[in-house]
């Protein structure tokens, strides 16, 4: 039987070798011309587009150039712009290549943040005449931001500025400072003049002191990225198809193996089931490297799969093996570089696009902004996010979202920003929390699906179902302020329920005590029970201690599942104040040593880091708390 290990190495070994190369500059630096020159002379052009284009430029009495090479119709010719982003081949002696050309900052997001064209090394034109530029510090910025590591700098237009050495040091020592800051490291700086082929193919004659190597030999030391067959398996959904019986799953593997027999769970539902048969549009034969047909699928497969047992899935969708599950959440945290004139605004509602998910955000905190030319960053939280400043922030989103970070896996960490069909902006993602999701079920136990649906309940209730999570020491008044708020909610006709700490340790959770698995299990029974009662379209008001990150975290995720809305509502007061008040004797006992592993006393608090809302009972009355809460929640449960 074939090692799967030894399996996976062999088959991310036949990969197509090519290497990706994006090539970004300023307008105007000759960067089209580079790539056109490039082409030429490797001899990677189609047969007979260069005279096709000679033709043309002579019919409109244009003077040839190199960049009308990329140029597909006439028309972009007239404007003297290129206007798409381009993806060609080209080949050296050594190996292939796909050059991806992006004319401005939205067509490098749209590509590179998408995950259309993932590079595995850039080329960074600068022209000697002009030298580094706003947009030659901001290009740089977005290879950092997007993680891209190996990249040379050309220095472009020599021609223009007599071979100068001089003025290429004075470029490379200004430029290479800039890097710095980024922590970015250019594999070379090679002075070139791409209109008359001086350095890209062969040395220069004219520029005898460069003694580096030409921009053909940079690239040719380059080395293509680690195969993304060996991340954690990621299959995208496109579509569902229906052919005769079979409902066929359609989609993309962005990273991963995948073969028949595998169990897969899918985000954001959480609902497994076998792999019965993988269907490729172009059938595959046996290879050397083990892959047999039909049988194993791998990263860059679009691919069709059938289930042995049917679940509902739907585009958007995301399949993986449940020992390394993505994240599931309704909030995230990212860097996001923006690029539309009208500046990002907090609360405004934006799709986020994500691989194949569509889901609407908001941005409800801005902590951090920074110019991506100046490096300047701001001291204090920001209300928006202005043209080409990069944010670090925090995002709600409206429905649940799939994603990684960034650092584990890229394609399901990037995402941009879409107001009214428009790219806005893309960032990455960071700081989010993986959760287990590896327990054992039984096998003989399906979800049985209701034929009515979240929607329907929310037009009959006149809201959506939710989870308010109500967390903080015992004291600091969380019981008092959920039935407050389920009283505030109930007068205006919605649908709420309390789920209270001691009221569920009465029953349901009657066998658990308050050792550190005890709590474990205590939330991750509530965090069911509440998954269901929004699912039934309540508003599920929660008030537990919860004092673990990471049972908080879980059970956002269950909510998830359920496509109910989670807010975690911090109620904040300090140990001192709560202890004061001590309602129910608890810290007295605690401190005489009666109760043992009592939160705040002799086992932990960890306070939420990025709550959706915050009350600080020590400062607010009740009813100013309460006030608080509405204030933020009301608007999503529309």
């Amino acid at each position: 039987m074939t090692n799967r290990a030894s399996s996976t190495h062999d088959l991310a070994s036949s990969i197509d070798p090519k290497l990706r190369v994006v090539f970004v500059g300023h307008v105007d630096h000759g960067k089209s011309t580079l790539i056109g020159r490039i082409l030429n002379d490797t001899n990677s052009l189609p047969e007979g587009k260069l005279e096709q284009v000679q033709r043309a430029c002579a019919a409109e009495n244009m003077e040839f150039e190199f960049a009308f090479l990329l140029d597909a119709l006439l028309e972009e010719q007239e404007q003297n712009i290129t206007i798409d982003t381009t993806q060609i081949p080209f080949k050296t002696v050594k190996r292939n290549y796909m050059i991806i050309d992006a004319p401005g900052h939205k067509e490098f997001l749209k590509n590179m943040i998408t995950g259309a064209a993932n590079a595995d090394a850039a080329v960074l034109v600068i022209a000697a005449n002009e030298g580094v530029q706003e947009q030659s510090k901001r290009h740089a910025y977005l290879l950092s931001l997007l993680g891209v590591q190996q990249f040379c700098v050309v220095v472009n237009k020599m021609d223009l500025t007599d071979y100068s050495e001089a003025r290429f040091r004075e470029i490379e020592d200004k430029y290479r400072q800039f890097l710095k800051t980024l922590n970015l490291e250019p594999r070379v700086f090679i002075p070139a003049s791409a209109r008359f082929g001086e350095n890209i193919i062969s040395p220069s004659k004219k520029m005898m002191w460069h003694k580096g190597p030409t921009v053909a030999d940079a690239l040719d030391d380059m080395a293509p990225l680690a195969p993304p067959v060996e991340l954690p398996l990621r299959f995208c959904v496109q579509d569902v198809y229906k052919f005769d019986e079979r409902r066929i799953i359609a989609g993309r593997i962005e990273t991963g193996m995948l073969r028949v027999g595998d169990e897969l769970v899918f985000s954001p539902a959480n609902k497994t089931s076998i792999v019965q048969s993988i269907e490729s549009w172009q059938p595959r034969s046996d290879n050397a490297s083990g892959r047999a047909n039909n049988e194993t699928a791998i990263a860059g497969d679009s691919i069709g799969i059938t289930l042995r047992e049917q679940i509902f899935v739907e585009r958007g969708y995301v399949g993986s093996h449940s020992k390394n599950a993505p994240i599931e959440t309704n909030r995230f945290h990212a860097d996001l570089f923006w690029i539309a004139r009208q500046p990002a605004r907090l609360s405004y509602l934006y799709t986020a696009r994500l691989a194949t998910q569509e889901v609407r955000c908001q941005i409800v905190s801005l902590d951090e902004v920074m110019d991506s030319s100046s490096l300047e960053r701001s001291a204090t939280k920001a209300e928006q996010l202005e043209r080409n400043e990069v944010g670090r922030m925090t995002l709600q989103t409206r429905a649940p979202i799939v994603l990684d970070n960034h650092d584990r896996v890229p394609p399901l960490g990037r995402f941009v920003l879409v107001d009214d069909g428009m790219i806005c902006g893309g960032g990455i993602i960071h700081g989010g929390v993986y959760t287990d999701r590896a327990a054992v079920k039984s096998k003989n136990i399906f979800w049985s699906e209701g034929k009515i649906n979240a929607q329907a309940r929310a037009a009959q209730h006149g809201h959506r179902g939710a989870v308010i999570w109500l967390t903080g020491l015992s004291g600091s008044g969380k019981s008092t302020i959920a039935q407050a708020l389920e009283r505030e909610l109930f007068v205006r006709a919605m649908h709420p329920y309390i789920l209270d700490g001691d009221n569920i340790r009465h029953g349901l959770n009657s066998n658990l005590g308050f050792s550190p698995d005890d709590r474990v299990e205590n939330i991750r029974r509530v965090s069911e029970v509440a998954k269901l009662m929004s699912d039934a379209g309540n508003v599920v008001i929660t008030a537990f201690i919860s004092p673990y990150r990471a049972d908080r975290q879980r059970a956002r995720a269950i909510a998830m599942e359920g496509n109910a809305e989670f807010i975690e509502v911090f109620v904040d007061a300090p140990l001192a104040v709560c202890e004061e008040r001590d309602p129910k004797n608890l810290y007295k006992k605690a401190r005489a040593g009666e109760i043992r592993e009592f939160t705040g006393i002799d086992a932990p608090y960890e306070a939420p880091v990025d709550p959706e809302i915050v009350v600080q009972t020590h400062q607010q009355s009740v009813e100013e708390s309460v006030a608080t809460i509405l204030e933020r929640l009301l608007p999503r449960l529309k």
